[in-house]
């Protein structure tokens, strides 16, 4: 079973277990489905690779079936800045990476795209993976910043508070330039 609030603020669910070091944007849609620009679809070619040499991929196993968290392997989203990476991972129902390190541009793009993408330290990635192996849900908190095992332990991570005041608001670059339109109105009319 899994939830999320509207509001992106938790995240209650089993975390799908990928144990793979170095997963780049190719491996998470390869390039033959980037053609194009609009972000619905792109969930069929999340991992496709994977896929088609794995029958027993961890996100096509029944227990994992409505996982919103993924905990995967150290520097997950390395490679190419594509944004169609973030896109796929939300479109199949992700809203929370866990993981010890991220890529950069990929870490970015997650923030700007509705995607909670969570470090950890080695020791609880590996309780975090044990705890995705075994199916056992965790719950995901964005206001506190925390991460809450069954076993009672609770992490706490670490996020930018301006990304994090956009995702809990559900705030992009686009909607908050349409909040500021009659500044922008006001200050096109003096430039008149």
């Amino acid at each position: 079973t899994s939830s999320s609030d509207t509001s992106s603020k938790t995240v209650h669910s089993v975390a799908a277990p990928l144990d793979i070091d170095n997963v780049d944007t190719d491996m998470i849609i390869p390039a033959r489905y980037l053609k194009t620009v609009s972000r619905s679809g792109l969930a069929e070619g999340l991992f496709a690779n994977l896929r088609k040499d794995d029958a027993d991929f961890v996100l096509d196993r029944p227990e994992y079936s409505d996982a919103s968290v993924l905990v995967a392997g150290d520097n997950f989203g390395c490679g190419s800045s594509r944004e169609h990476a973030p896109w796929s991972l939300y479109e199949a129902g992700l809203r929370c990476i866990i993981s010890t390190s991220f890529a950069n541009i990929f870490e970015n793009n997650c923030f700007k795209n509705g995607l909670l993408p969570v470090r950890v330290s080695e020791a609880q990635h590996a309780e975090l993976l044990k705890d995705a192996e075994n199916a056992v849900p965790i719950r995901i908190d964005l206001e506190t910043c925390t991460v809450h095992r069954e076993c009672g332990e609770v992490i706490e991570f670490e996020v930018d508070e301006f990304k994090r005041h956009c995702l809990l608001n559900g705030l992009n670059e686009v909607t908050m330039t349409l909040e500021r339109s009659d500044l922008i109105d006001s200050f096109e009319a003096k430039m008149k």
